[in-house]
């Protein structure tokens, strides 16, 4: 290898070692970023076109498949030259949003608009449904200007029993047309507000959702308001490789990168779910959302721009959601926003269609995206095999050196300056290991909806534990094939007397390539296998005091480290004899709760040497509540009633003050490591303890405990009568209307 081909790559290096982080956020900075880039990918790109490409000619089998890579190539530089325009105008509306609270809350409650809230639901099961109920009637907002409506697209009796008793109203319809749109807009025809948010099932808004967002309505342009997608959960990547405490969601990216980004250009769009839509916009529209594609929301947004609205975007926690929980619901979910992006392509109403528009944002409108990791990370992963056991190329006239002197860079550079616009958000092994995964199931998706766009059904993501197929069989069947076959065609070229590659200045880098994308495709392998839940239920650290009771009148203070719906662990002050034996009852106070009934499942020494007791909670599951006990048990009915506000209670605490799941924000470099070491690494075990309490029947909790919580239920439930009795107004003057 000569000398001067290490050259530009150096240079890249040290402008990275000296400049490192010390320029963030600064937008000559950015400028100069960008600058920079553009002019190591033209001087690649110029030697790709007129070195490897153009003395191939197109007439043979090696010159067309020269030309498919390279145009994949160009497309996949494309989104990148969009992603960074994106990079160069990205917002922060925090300060916008601080002082739009602060106006908003000194306004008198009848001063303050009306907001419907709509619950979209069509199968999701009720641990889901309760809580994101329970998170909307306990928005901070006046009571009589907030109508939360569950929109039952299933048609559930039941839930129509646990709306009424969380203080919902409950909306259904005669059929399914339309899926979610259809679903939305008949919501629309039957209510008034002035402005409606949008919940998934499964998004758990946050209590100061409403005076965080809607003070931005005061511009007459803004149409709509978008909060990101945040999870509670771990995703399939996170849970597959152990990582759930380390590495950041795959949406991270997009919500807290490219979304500001697309702000600046007022380009920002609806993502179907935590977005507030102005009604008298949504009147200039015919008054509904538009239904020819299955993502109505990006529709919607083009819909109501060319009318002249704004959908702006607020970059913050105000809502949490289900991640999808295994490898089948990712895909369904993926395969559902992919073909719908491309469905808006070939739409009179999408980015082609009709005047309104200026050109970048129909440009930004295009499903890039979705096109170019489809093939591009396909093409990929295949070419080394094909290479290696065919001998076609996919380029000509390079060496290592060349490729060193000009794809290195422009790689190197491309994932520098990504680094810099988003730090602690972009991981290129992830980014990589995340694309294949979806490449290699999507690409099937993509070409069946460019050739027919449209008469594909809407599939649903399951929550809640549906879906039980963890593991994508095919996807690790396709890795595994790909790294046998870039193994064989190794290990043949490797032999003089078998090798198909005869002489090749390409080789060494087609080695290189090929054991980089082994590494990827193992752990594409490991994340489409989803390893079984632990919990039923999120744990969310928590650090207060709590006071643990007895029978007899004895207590004893405690603190809180973790706790979930099912369990609490807790550190114990006054040792093991101020505790029951294994399976006695606990009376746990917890503030802003009130006792909650658990059993004792185990005492052990926390990590720092401290007595810890692990707590099983006895409270009825969500389906218990949501049958219709009154019937049922006429004489238990108090007993019902307590155990249900008990767990709204519990619910509003743990699920609607900024639970955010925390990371170790370690560097690029330990977190590849940690996920080459995931490849080897054996799954967790589900905890036997947890699957124990779950399989056994809910346990009749002792006549001493009920005493004691009974005299803690009055003042805690005053506020929520007071809430009911507005709710209930709010929904019979609705009816009448």
């Amino acid at each position: 290898m000569q000398a001067e081909s290490l050259v530009p790559l150096l240079l890249i290096t040290a402008a990275i070692l000296l400049f490192g982080n010390r320029w963030q956020n600064n937008a000559w900075a950015d400028r100069l970023v960008v600058a920079g880039l553009t002019v190591v990918i033209l001087r690649y790109l110029g030697w790709r076109l007129v070195e490897t490409v153009l003395p191939a000619g197109i007439f043979s089998v090696t010159g067309v498949f020269i030309w498919t890579v390279f145009i994949i190539e160009i497309l996949a530089w494309l989104d990148t030259a969009v992603l960074y325009a994106y990079m160069l105008r990205r917002t922060n509306r925090t300060p916008e949003a601080d002082e739009h609270e602060t106006r908003l809350r000194g306004m008198t409650p009848i001063d303050l608009p009306e907001v419907d809230i709509f619950i979209a639901t069509y199968n999701e099961p009720a641990e889901v449904l309760e809580k994101t109920i329970v998170g909307a009637v306990e928005l901070d907002w006046p009571q009589a200007k907030l109508n939360v409506w569950v929109l039952d697209d299933g048609r559930r009796g039941w839930l129509q029993r646990m709306s009424e008793r969380l203080g919902a109203g409950y909306l259904t319809r005669a059929d399914n047309a339309h899926a979610k749109a259809g679903n939305i807009n008949a919501a629309v025809a039957r209510t008034s507000a002035p402005f409606f948010l949008v919940l998934d099932a499964d998004f758990i808004p946050q209590r100061n959702f409403l005076y965080r967002t809607m003070g931005f309505f005061e511009d007459p342009k803004i149409g709509i308001v978008q909060i990101p997608h945040n999870f509670f959960n771990p995703d399939p990547m996170q849970a597959s490789l152990n990582m759930s405490k380390v590495m950041p969601d795959d949406q991270r990216f997009f919500f807290e990168a490219i979304m500001p980004g697309r702000d600046g250009y007022d380009c920002a769009f609806c993502c179907g779910s935590n977005g507030i839509v102005r009604r008298s916009a949504l009147e200039e529209i015919g008054n509904k959302l538009p239904s020819g594609s299955i993502t109505e929301d990006m529709l919607l947004t083009l819909a109501l721009k060319r009318k002249g609205y704004i959908t702006r975007y607020l970059d913050e926690r105000l809502a949490f959601g289900l991640a999808p929980e295994n490898i089948n619901a990712f895909f369904i979910q993926r395969a559902r926003w992919a073909r719908g992006a491309i469905q808006i392509m070939f739409l009179r109403e999408g980015p082609f269609g009709g005047p309104g528009l200026k050109w970048y944002e129909r440009l930004f409108f295009l499903p890039f995206h979705w096109i170019t990791q489809s093939f591009g990370q396909t093409i990929a992963m295949v070419t080394p095999a094909i290479y290696l056991l065919t001998g076609v190329p996919p380029l000509v006239n390079a060496s290592a050196d060349t490729v060193m002197s000009y794809q290195l860079p422009a790689i190197v550079a491309a994932i520098a300056a990504v680094r810099h616009f988003a730090p602690g958000k972009y991981h290129p092994l992830a980014t990589m290991a995340h694309g294949v995964l979806q490449a290699f199931r999507l690409l099937p998706v993509v070409v069946a909806t460019l050739l027919k766009p449209h008469g594909h059904a809407f599939k649903v993501t399951p929550k809640g534990g549906e879906g039980t197929e963890i593991q994508d069989t095919a996807t690790v069947a396709i890795c595994l094939l790909l790294c046998g076959l870039m193994t064989a065609g190794l290990a043949i070229n490797s032999s003089y007397n078998l090798q198909i590659i005869a002489s090749s200045h390409l080789m060494p880098v087609v080695a290189f390539w090929s054991a980089v994308n082994m590494v990827v495709l193992l752990l594409v392998a490991k994340i489409a296998i989803t390893p079984q839940l632990l919990r039923s239920e999120v744990r969310f650290e928590l650090n207060e005091p709590v006071v643990l009771r007895t029978e007899g009148g004895g207590q004893a203070a405690g603190k809180c480290h973790d706790m979930s719906l099912n369990g609490i662990q807790v550190e114990v002050h006054a040792g093991r004899s101020c505790l029951p034996e294994a399976g006695g009852w606990i009376g746990v106070d917890v503030a802003q709760v009130g006792v909650v009934p658990a059993q004792l499942r185990r005492v052990f020494k926390g990590e720092d040497g401290s007595l810890r007791a692990g707590l099983s909670f006895a409270l009825p599951a969500a389906e218990e509540l949501a049958e219709p006990w009154k019937e049922r048990n006429p004489d238990r009915i108090a007993e019902a009633e307590g155990a249900a506000q008990l767990r709204r209670r519990l619910i509003r605490k743990l699920f609607t003050k900024d639970r955010v799941r925390k990371f170790d924000g370690q560097d690029d470099w330990r977190i590849g490591v940690s996920m080459l070491k995931s490849i080897v690494a054996s799954e967790q075990a589900v905890s036997a303890v947890n699957s124990a309490c779950q399989n056994a029947a809910r346990p009749v909790v002792p006549v001493w405990l009920h005493e004691l919580q009974s005299r803690t239920e009055t003042a805690l439930d005053d506020e929520w009568r007071a809430v009911l009795r507005a709710r209930a107004e709010a929904t019979n003057d609705s009816s009448a209307a």
